[in-house]
């Protein structure tokens, strides 16, 4: 089983931090191709199939941990598209 922790602190302008810093996504790639999506120690969303293996090649392509974190927030259905209110 491959994990990675995508934990990185990032911080943009003075104490203005990103969501996803706070509360990082972490991820599982199991040998049957399952991405398994967690955070705060959780799964919240297992990912199988054409859109696992789509999913587990653009976290390595990833730029940054930051870029990786967008990617497992778009896969949970938990990303804000900046039009809603909060």
């Amino acid at each position: 089983m491959y994990h990675k922790n995508v934990l990185h602190a990032l911080s943009y302008g003075e104490g203005v931090t990103d969501a996803l810093t706070e509360d990082p996504f972490d991820y599982q790639v199991t040998k049957s191709g399952l991405v398994r999506i967690s955070r705060g120690g959780r799964v919240v969303v297992t990912v199988a199939g054409a859109h696992a293996d789509r999913l587990a090649a653009a976290l390595e392509r990833a730029a940054d941990e930051h870029a990786a974190q967008l990617l497992l927030a778009k896969a949970t259905g938990n990303y804000r598209r900046g039009n809603e209110r909060r």
